[in-house]
């Protein structure tokens, strides 16, 4: 998918506009800046570029990561130990956009470390760096509005989360309030591999798509690609991330090999 006229939200729109258009669901992989170093982090992004995938979810490390489970944990821990920092991730951006990484990148990270860089700053430099999108996980929709403005007039997405738990009042605050896609969690829980989906998670879906149009992408648990079948028809992109990450320990081949076999079962002919 050719992105390199389109920043931002745009980027994002045509990025689900081009996988309907192929029938398929969209991948978004998750990945950690400074994991299992910061070269080899750039690597493993590097090499799920190449494999096709259709956006990425670029972690900032901090070290109270409550969204997550265990094996993302332990990674943004060892990239805290390697000295990565909010900065540091934003050069990553730059540095892959510099090296011809065109998929829309959007940087997941805890409300904290903004906080302390400056929202505005952050959002500012996040843009600069070819960003295209924010994603807060504990970061509520009702305490959002300083963030969505300054992404509003950055032309960045502000990604917003629903999960199974969530109200109907919930889910329509987040339908109008979202930009770029919804991120639909999958279990009321943290991140990580599992080996089946929840048995609800049709009806969820379909509570979420009777309130909205907007792309609705899962995440927390995805891990193989008969989970990608199944869940194809069902929404527009999935997030993979503990696999993932567990698969750099054996290196970045490892992780696109993961990725390749996701990519397949997304429909694509």
């Amino acid at each position: 998918m050719d992105t390199t006229q389109h920043t931002g939200l745009l980027a994002i729109e045509r990025l689900f506009a081009a996988a309907r258009v192929q029938g398929r669901t969209a991948f978004l992989p998750y990945f950690p800046i400074g994991y299992p170093t910061y070269d080899e982090s750039l690597a493993i992004i590097r090499a799920l570029a190449a494999a096709g995938v259709d956006g990425f979810e670029i972690g900032i490390p901090f070290s109270d990561p409550l969204a997550d489970g265990p094996t993302i944990q332990a990674a943004t821990q060892i990239a805290l130990e390697n000295g990565i920092t909010v900065r540091r991730c934003l050069d990553a951006v730059r540095t892959l956009r510099a090296e011809g990484v065109v998929q829309p990148m959007l940087l997941m990270g805890y409300l904290n470390p903004l906080l302390a860089y400056g929202l505005e700053d952050f959002v500012r430099d996040a843009r600069a760096a070819g960003a295209d999108g924010l994603i807060v996980p504990d970061l509520p929709p009702e305490e959002a509005e300083l963030l969505a403005s300054a992404c509003e007039q950055a032309g960045l997405a502000l990604i917003l989360f629903l999960a199974p738990t969530s109200s109907p009042d919930r889910i329509a605050l987040v339908a109008r309030a979202a930009r770029g896609f919804i991120y639909l969690v999958s279990v009321a829980g943290v991140t990580g591999a599992r080996a089946n989906l929840p048995p609800d998670l049709a009806a969820f879906i379909e509570r979420v798509r009777a309130q909205t149009a907007k792309p609705l992408v899962l995440g927390f648990g995805i891990s193989q690609p008969d989970h990608v079948r199944q869940l194809h028809g069902r929404i527009d992109g999935f997030i993979v991330g503990s696999a993932l990450v567990k698969a750099a320990q054996s290196g970045a081949d490892a992780v696109r090999d993961l990725a390749a076999s996701l990519h397949a079962a997304t429909g694509a002919s």
